[in-house]
């Protein structure tokens, strides 16, 4: 059960920093930051996997307003493509970390690795949005930005069906591809794209 043990370790303000959509092989990778009140913590708060969707949307408001602060940051397709998802998720969990006022004293970064570009102190936590309250803040307030995305794209590209598997690997999504090609928000350096052969811009 997350908790306020790993944030307890660290003086001044901890961030928790979560990001959402590594996997999938359309739309962005959102990373979010949060700073929780210990005092004003809404209940409920869990990693996001963990919870339905209508729960992550019922409690994003409530992190928010509760929250000292946080940050969403979303790296595109077109970053993904250019640097690569480990080198666009960590930036993005730099920037996250930079642009939360104030500033965090201590990040804890979910995973086995801190981004090298941090100027804060960060620490590592392996399936740490299952044991830090801040991480699994930030979870949820990264998979709800992904999620909203990734609704907003079935309306423009609706061939795909985004609004069900949100880009991820599913079956339907990949006989769409089949049948439709790719488009533009599809990450075309993903092995996936690249072994049905498919040209880039086929849905556009």
């Amino acid at each position: 059960m997350a908790d306020f043990f790993h944030e307890q370790r660290f003086a001044g303000l901890v961030c928790g920093v979560d990001e959402a959509g590594r996997g999938p092989c359309a739309g962005p990778v959102c990373v979010a930051a949060v700073i929780l009140d210990p005092a004003r913590t809404p209940d409920g708060i869990d990693d996001s996997k963990a919870l339905t969707e209508a729960r992550r949307f019922h409690l994003e408001p409530l992190i928010k307003d509760a929250a000292v602060a946080w940050s969403v940051i979303t790296m595109s397709v077109e970053d993904i493509d250019s640097m690569n998802i480990l080198a666009a998720t960590m930036e993005g969990m730099t920037r996250a970390v930079m642009a939360i006022d104030p500033c965090a004293h201590h990040a804890l970064i979910d995973g086995n690795r801190c981004p090298k570009q941090l100027t804060v102190p960060a620490t590592a936590v392996i399936g740490g949005d299952a044991l830090s309250l801040s991480i699994a803040a930030a979870s949820i307030l990264a998979k709800t930005a992904r999620d909203r995305i990734m609704i907003e794209l079935d309306a423009v590209y609706p061939q795909y069906g985004f609004k069900r598997h949100k880009g991820y690997q599913a079956a339907a999504h990949l006989e769409a591809l089949r049948v439709h090609g790719p488009s533009p928000v599809h990450r075309m350096s993903w092995s996936t794209l690249q072994q049905l052969a498919l040209p880039l811009g086929a849905a556009e």
